[in-house]
This record gives structure tokens, sequence and C-alpha cells, in this order.
């Protein structure tokens, strides 16, 4: 496969296991564990939201879309949207 290339960041890099754990918790939603599948999803969010804080910004690869305070704000906006929705939606009695 030389079209493959590998990340040449290590943003790059934690950007491909965010997207692994999202495919992850995808598949535990399939499968039918919603709620457990839902906040593994928003925890790879909060992965990503500590990866674009640590690393400096010529390190950041495809973690970084825009400045990095904006980044953060998304990141986290979504990191805890995610888990709080699937933790406050009853479950059917």
């Amino acid at each position: 496969m030389s079209w493959l290339k590998t990340p040449s960041t290590t943003g790059g890099i934690i950007y491909l296991i965010v997207l692994a754990v999202l495919l992850v918790g995808l598949g535990i939603v399939i499968s039918g564990a919603w709620r457990t599948g839902v906040v593994v999803m928003g925890s790879s969010f909060g992965l990503a939201f500590v990866a674009r804080a640590l690393l400096p910004d010529e390190r950041a690869g495809m973690l970084r879309v825009r400045r990095r305070s904006v980044d953060l704000v998304a990141l986290a906006a979504c990191c805890v949207g995610i888990i709080v929705l699937a933790i406050a939606i009853p479950s059917r009695v």
C-alpha cells in the first residue's frame, strides 16, 4: 500500500486513535448498549481535547483546525455535551 502514508505529527497519530475510539463507540451503539457507546464516543473527544491542549501547534497535526482556544472550546463542548446527554436521557421503564 504505497498510497497509505503514516502521520507525520504526534497530533496526526492521536487523531487516528480518536477516530478508532469513535468507531469502537459506534460499534458498541450498534450492538445495543447505546448509552455506553455514546459515552465512549464522548470520551474520545475528551482525549482529543487533552491532546490539543498539551501539544504545540506545530505538532498538533489534524487536531489543529482553528486557533487553539476555538479548538478547545469545540472539543470540550462535544465531550461534555455528548456525555451529559447520554447520562440524562432516561431509560425505558
